[in-house]
């Protein structure tokens, strides 16, 4: 039982600390275009890019070369 309540105290402190970074206006955390190309994986800017997004994957891609 004590472990229960040891994760749910966890899990609620998590949540708080997340609720307390909306609140000061962070950030979303956000994917980015070429995030698998960066790591050398296969990845490409598909239509979800937007134009300043696909300019980024398209220097990235470049500068791997």
């Amino acid at each position: 039982m004590s472990t229960f309540i040891a994760a749910f105290v966890i899990l609620l402190v998590v949540i708080a600390a997340m609720a307390i970074g909306v609140l000061f206006g962070r950030n979303a955390i956000q994917g980015s275009c070429g995030g698998l190309g960066a790591m050398g994986l296969s990845g490409s800017c598909g239509g979800a890019c937007s134009l300043e997004e696909k300019r980024q994957c398209a220097t990235r891609q470049e500068s791997h070369k």
